[in-house]
Order: C-alpha cells, then structure tokens, then sequence
C-alpha cells in the first residue's frame, strides 16, 4: 500500500493520525500540518508499518455477509418471497458485480475467500458467484463455484400461506388485518398461517411457516455448525484462519437474525435491523478468541459491532436524495402532497416508491432507505414531512457510519484506524 503525493496523505489521514493511540494529538499536528514536506514520508512509513501490522500480525478472521441482488419478486409489486426460488433481475445481476467491484477495491480479493456460503436459492447463489467472479477481476483463475457451500438454513424466512402472495394486496389485508399482518412480518414472534400441501408453493420437507425466531434458530445453528468452523477451525484451506476471510450471501431475514446474534439485539428490535441488497456488511473476529473486535458502534437498533462497505456512488445517491429537493423528497412528498399541507399517508409513500423506482439516480441504498421509512408507516397513518426527513437521516446515519472513509480496509481496532 503506497501513497503518493502528500496531499493525498493530509487528505486522507488527517483525523486518523490525530486520533492514533501511539501519536500525541497536539504534536501530531504541529508536526504534520505545518510541515507536510518535512515529516509525510516519515509518517506514511509509519502508517505503512501499522496498517501491514493490523492486516497480516494481528490475527483477524473477517466475515462478510451480503445479501442477494434485487428478484423479481422485489420492487414495486413485492411479494412474500420466502422459500420460493425467485431468480434475480438483471438489476440485481449488476448490483452483486458491483459490491464484488467494491470488495475488490477494498482489498478483498475472490482468491483470499477460501469458503463463501449462500443459501440454496438462485437469486442468494447467483449473487454469490457474481460477486465472487466479480472479487476476482481478470483474474478469474483465482476463483472456483467449487468454494460454495449451499445450506438450507440460510434460506430465507418462510412465510406460510402468505408465500406468493403480494404484500400490498387489499384482499390479504381484509382477510388477516392490517395489524395481524404487520405482527406476522415485523414481530420475533408472530407466525403467519401455515400453508398445506394444496398450496401452490407447497415444498416437501420445507417449513410450513416460520416467525423470526424460527428463522433465527436455524441461521445462528449453521453459524455455530458450519461457518465458524470453517472461519476459525478448518485446516487444508489455503489461508490461515489468522487472515481468513469468508463470505455469506443470504437473505434480509436470515441476514438481520444473525446480526441481532452477533450484536445481541433485544429481540423487540431485530425487526429495526437494515439489509439493504448488495451492501458487503463486516464483521471481525480475534482469531484466538473468536470475539468481535470492531467498537461498537450506535446504530437503530442498539450498539453493533457491524461495519458497512458503501462505495463512493451509494454516498453519493444518498447525499442527492437527502439535499433539498432531492430524489427521496422530490419523489415521496413534492410529487404526491398535492394539497400542499406537507404530510402524507403510507398508501401515498408507497405511491411514492413507484416513482422512485423510476428514478435512475436511485440506486439500491436509496431504495432500501425509502422503503425502510415507509414499512414503518400504516396505510392511514400521517407523517409530517419534518419527521420523514428526521427518520430518513436516521436510517441513513445508521448504515453508512460516516467515521468510514472510502479508503478504510479490514484492519484492527488497536491500530486505530476504525
């Protein structure tokens, strides 16, 4: 790793160096800003030496989860997906090269995963090897499909006789309920009606329903079971589990549970935890230990040791959907407030998605913070634009933790640099 110009060095570590452990703050910065030339090849050495020291001494095993590309059962007809293998869409195609593209950039390469794992439908196993191809570059040798491990148990939440079903479908609603239904899908614990043989999704030896607790089960079993293993245990990989990394590709559900394992979530909070499609979300181990090392960090739903990988275009999407007039206001008040008394209903938020949706500005975070907001919000329930804009900051601050820099890698927490 190498640096070039020293304005690239005062750009990029001004506050990391000011903050590092080892450097005293008062002269770190007399020495660094009012002599740049004199003391920044001192200064990158050291920054060289530590971050090497971080990356390949300090024993960490990295776990990257990622959740699948955009289905055709995502977007503005969504429907309970489920156990149903639904493929991607050629949206979705792209998104997963793309975070493959942005973990290569980071430094993780496709020939440094020794084991990815992805559930056994397409739309999580083609992300998988999308993104892994993806990782790999014009080195496509370095990797093989051969490294993936497809397990029934990341598969995602089952939802009953409501698998199939669209989740906006009035019918549904004035069979079960509004609130039934909201129970069902954001509670630990409500379980939506069973599905029977007669169902026209109905699978042999798949779940007949499921709540997230079910789910959660089966996801932190093949974690203990499978995953750890092969992160801290299995011999014969080409990596050590000193500097392993290893991917999971999922789903929203199977995705949020383990988390909320990882970052003990109270379980009336898991339903708060965000998996927007395609973002690569971190997670770093002391090899010896098998503890999180990242600082916790506040988040909606608790303190999380996560860290999400957002690349220069997603900061970017969301910056222009929350200036003023931007994409997110533009298209989910000013187009549909039409009386102009700065409040709407969650039927007109959802109105409001469909033009987003249209938006080519909108790129999958975006999209994933506006339907975070609106799934908050019932169908008669009003929302003041100020509060919109309040909730909108909120779920944006806790995904792109705004202490990351483009240039942040896996490095470790006694380094300082996270």
């Amino acid at each position: 790793m190498a640096f070039s110009s020293t304005a690239f060095i005062q750009n990029n570590l001004r506050r990391r160096l000011l903050h590092h452990p080892n450097l005293n703050s008062s002269s770190a910065s007399s020495c660094f800003f009012h002599h740049p030339q004199q003391h920044c090849q001192k200064i990158t050495k050291r920054f060289n030496a530590t971050f090497d020291n971080a990356r390949h001494g300090k024993n960490v095993s990295t776990l990257i989860l990622l959740r699948h590309g955009k289905s055709e059962w995502n977007g503005e007809n969504e429907r309970f997906s489920g156990w149903c293998d639904v493929p991607l869409t050629v949206r979705g195609r792209v998104e997963a090269v793309i975070a493959g593209q942005l973990l290569r950039r980071r430094g993780f390469h496709a020939k440094n995963v020794c084991v990815a794992f992805s559930s056994e439908l397409q739309r999580a196993s083609e992300t998988c090897e999308l993104a892994l191809a993806s990782m790999a570059g014009h080195e496509q040798h370095t990797w093989s499909s051969s490294r993936i491990r497809k397990d029934w148990r990341l598969n995602e939440r089952h939802y009953g006789a409501l698998q199939g079903q669209h989740k906006n479908d009035p019918l549904l609603k004035e069979k079960y309920g509004e609130a039934e239904l909201m129970h069902w899908r954001r509670s630990m614990y409500g379980r939506p009606p069973a599905m029977d043989v007669t169902h026209e999704h109905y699978q042999e030896g798949a779940p007949r329903t499921e709540n997230l607790q079910d789910c959660q089960k089966r996801v932190v079993q093949c974690w203990e079971d499978s995953i750890a293993p092969s992160l801290f245990d299995e011999e014969n990989l080409p990596i050590p589990p000193s500097d392993r990394t290893i991917i999971v590709v999922a789903h929203a559900n199977t995705l949020r549970t383990l988390m909320a394992h990882f970052d003990d979530v109270p379980d009336d909070q898991v339903q708060d935890i965000f998996v927007p499609n395609s973002v690569p979300i971190l997670y770093r181990f002391k090899t010896e230990t098998r503890k999180l090392i990242s600082v916790k960090l506040e988040s909606g739903y608790g303190d999380s040791h996560a860290r999400w990988m957002l690349s220069s275009e997603n900061h970017h999407a969301i910056n222009k959907a929350l200036s003023g007039g931007g994409t997110l206001t533009r298209a989910l008040f000013d187009a549909i407030d039409h009386n102009g008394d700065r409040e709407v209903t969650g039927l007109e938020l959802e109105m409001g998605l469909k033009e987003l949706r249209q938006d080519n500005y909108a790129d999958c975070v975006v999209m994933g913070v506006a339907e975070e907001i609106s799934r908050q919000l019932g169908p008669n329930e009003r929302m003041h634009y100020a509060e919109f804009e309040r909730r909108t900051r909120q779920a944006c601050d806790n995904l792109t933790f705004k202490h990351l820099n483009p240039e942040d890698k896996v490095v470790s927490e006694e380094a300082g640099w996270y």
